[in-house]
């Protein structure tokens, strides 16, 4: 439920009963402000107004941590870090594969690409969740299918969100990695690494922003609420990070998340009869852009 606080939509709603409210006891100016910012949260309802904001923050690497320039001069042993995007639905009644989400398939696709480009680095897949069969499990296996060299795959499985899953890796490795995930999650993901110590490069695996596509671009329907949503839902976990990475709110300790070597599984069957026979998890829950992580 904590969405609603930053779904645009729950704005114009209370900004329209508090005009409604107040509207006899406002002034000109008051009334002219008021429209003004409820205009403004219309306008984030809007695909035109969401993919803004998605694009500013596809657009927040730093300089010099985009893999395409940073990475220049680094060797082709650096580790690859896939970051899980979570499953659309419970693994433990849906074949593993299919209960990953759209955005898990995405990132794995570049990270086993890019693995391939450099066949000697190894691929660490990163994210554990809330259900009983984890996602780098089912990530593992999948990049095995596809022809990743079960050799050079690692898994860490405790983490729940971004942040865990950075600090959870300094047990495993240190120095400098490769990034992969997508556009609009890597400047938080970078966020995270840097405040572990390492020494990261964003490679974008996909890219959520959507260009001017006719008359409907600028009017408010679904799909420019849920990029905006995702877009600021984001944006508060940059800045919750940053707080996070200069001590001033407290994060969860390193150590709490744990590592995972995975099954030499190969397909979605064997994951089930493998694993899932400890228990039901929890409720769904999505990494990215929900409140899991």
């Amino acid at each position: 439920m904590t969405y609603l606080l930053y779904s645009p939509l729950s704005w114009v709603l209370l900004i329209a009963a508090g005009l409604l409210l107040v509207w006899t006891r406002l002034g000109r100016r008051g009334r002219a402000v008021g429209i003004g910012v409820w205009v403004l949260a219309m306008v984030l309802l809007t695909p035109w107004g969401g993919n803004a904001l998605i694009r500013h923050v596809e657009s927040g690497i730093p300089a010099g941590m985009d893999c395409a320039s940073a990475a220049v001069d680094w060797s082709e042993t650096v580790p690859i870090v896939l970051m899980s995007a979570g499953f659309e639905t419970d693994p433990a009644s849906d074949d593993p594969y299919v209960a990953l989400s759209t955005e898990s398939w995405r990132r794995l696709r570049a990270a086993v690409l890019l693995s391939r480009s450099m066949p000697e680095a190894p691929l660490y897949i990163a994210g554990g969740g809330p259900f009983v069969l984890k996602e780098s499990a089912v990530l593992s296996a999948l990049a095995r299918d596809w022809g990743v060299a079960p050799a050079t795959l690692h898994a860490e499985d405790g983490s729940a969100t971004t942040w865990e899953s950075a600090f959870a890796l300094r047990s495993m490795i240190g120095g400098r990695v490769r990034v992969v995930s997508s556009a609009l999650h890597l400047p938080r993901s970078l966020i995270a690494f840097q405040a572990a110590g390492f020494q990261a490069c964003g490679q974008p695996s996909d890219s959520d922003y959507q260009g001017p596509g006719g008359l409907g671009y600028y009017l408010p329907q679904r799909s420019g609420l849920r990029r905006s949503e995702m877009a600021i839902y984001e944006m508060l976990g940059q800045v919750l990070y940053r707080y996070r990475a200069n001590g001033l709110v407290p994060a969860v300790p390193a150590g709490q998340a744990g590592v995972f070597t995975p099954p030499r599984l190969s397909a979605a069957p064997g994951l089930r009869q493998g694993v899932l026979q400890e228990g039901r998890p929890p409720a769904r829950c999505r990494r990215s852009p929900a409140p899991c992580g």
